[in-house]
């Protein structure tokens, strides 16, 4: 099964001034488009072509407004995520494409393990790759007024890919926020970054596990991964450590983490690299050493449990045991966590949205209040915090 949940941010220089005014008539916004698409130099026949049957797709608003599965743990999101199966047919990709991933880490440095991660989260391996129609659903988004400066150059872009006979906009289908292919990747960054990696002079992210893999590799490689380096590791804390020390805004080297007790779970800690130490459900959760590529993972995809579970799942493709769950403090329900979060913000925390969702800005609230309470400073929200305020 397939989240269409995650959008791969295009690699945009700044916050482009928008084409079209978002929120209005719709076919006020398809003309002003047009117009814009003429502008760039697209003839009037291929603007009107692209066009033709382009419409609103009330199934994407709904999509991009229901995106409650990020409201589960990492443990629930992972296990529902990683399966036998899943980690079978990873080791099985791994050995077909053996010379695809070998190729990405030479030319891109990014290891297999993540590339397989997200190839199985976005599509089942290439099975379940999405029914939006591509140019409605881009469309739709740039219309709609909550991300039009992503969403509207994303349409342009789509209109290079027609051009190039990349896209059919009559049946070029793909994820509801407009992504395509087997890695799920915007148009913007097809054109950017699409790799032909099978050799048949075409960039085919749809039908070519290949051209997918090392597009993808590429991408990640733009964003900052850096070879040979570790993403995720698990690891094992002293009870005595500083929690207010844990979380992604604190970054401390390997060797100062090893002589605060943090030690490796399975291999010793790398030299030479900083890292934060990542607690997705608490102290008595999980625990994890989270290295500067972890971070690029977050130009992939915006979710703190997507990302983290994905990192995890790619250690696991690489040998990695499966992680020590632990007893973590129950999750606060949903709407126990919307009242947390509405403290939170009286007491001057910016949480972002009320919404349930236990994001970084809301982590990054609740680590300062337990510290303020004199409670573990864990960043994970439990009733005794909820209490407590």
């Amino acid at each position: 099964m397939r989240f269409s949940l995650f959008v791969l941010l295009a690699a945009l220089a700044g916050t482009p001034a928008l084409a079209a005014p978002c929120g209005g008539g719709f076919g006020d916004f398809i003309k002003a488009m047009k117009s814009e698409a003429i502008a760039k130099g697209h003839s009037r026949a291929d603007v009107e072509a692209f066009f033709a049957g382009a419409k609103q797709d009330s199934r994407v608003i709904k999509a991009d407004r229901s995106q409650g599965v990020f409201r589960k743990t990492f443990l629930d999101f992972s296990q529902s995520l990683i399966s036998k199966g899943r980690v079978s047919n990873g080791a099985a990709n791994s050995r077909k494409y053996d010379a695809v991933f070998k190729k990405a880490a030479q030319d891109y440095g990014v290891s297999r393990g993540i590339l397989l991660a997200f190839w199985a989260f976005e599509t089942d391996f290439g099975q379940v790759q999405g029914d939006f129609n591509t140019v409605n659903a881009l469309v739709t988004l740039g219309h709609d007024c909550r991300r039009p400066d992503l969403f509207q150059p994303q349409v342009f872009a789509a209109i290079e890919l027609y051009n190039r006979g990349m896209l059919d906009p009559a049946r070029t289908t793909g994820a509801w926020a407009g992504e395509i292919g087997m890695v799920q990747m915007l148009p913007a960054d097809i054109l950017a970054r699409g790799v032909d990696g099978d050799g048949d002079g075409k960039v085919s992210l749809k039908t070519s596990a290949p051209d997918a893999l090392l597009s993808g590799a590429r991408l990640l490689q733009h964003h900052g991964w850096r070879a040979g380096e570790p993403w995720l590791q698990e690891v094992v804390l002293p009870d005595t450590l500083d929690w207010s020390q844990t979380g992604l805004e604190t970054q401390l080297s390997t060797a100062q983490w090893a002589n605060m007790g943090v030690q490796g779970r399975e291999a010793a800690l790398p030299k030479g690299l900083s890292a934060s130490v990542l607690l997705p459900q608490g102290r008595k959760g999980p625990a994890f050493l989270a290295y500067p590529n972890y971070r690029v993972l977050f130009e992939w995809n915006k979710s703190f449990v997507y990302v983290t579970t994905a990192a995890y799942f790619a250690t696991r493709l690489q040998g990695a045991s499966p992680y020590d769950s632990g007893k973590p403090d129950p999750a606060l329900s949903e709407g126990d966590m919307k009242a947390l979060q509405t403290k939170l913000a009286a007491r001057g925390h910016d949480v972002g949205k009320i919404d349930g969702i236990l994001g970084a800005l809301s982590r990054t609230a609740v680590q300062k209040e337990q510290a303020r309470l004199g409670l573990p400073a864990d960043a994970w929200p439990t009733r005794e915090l909820l209490n407590a305020l």
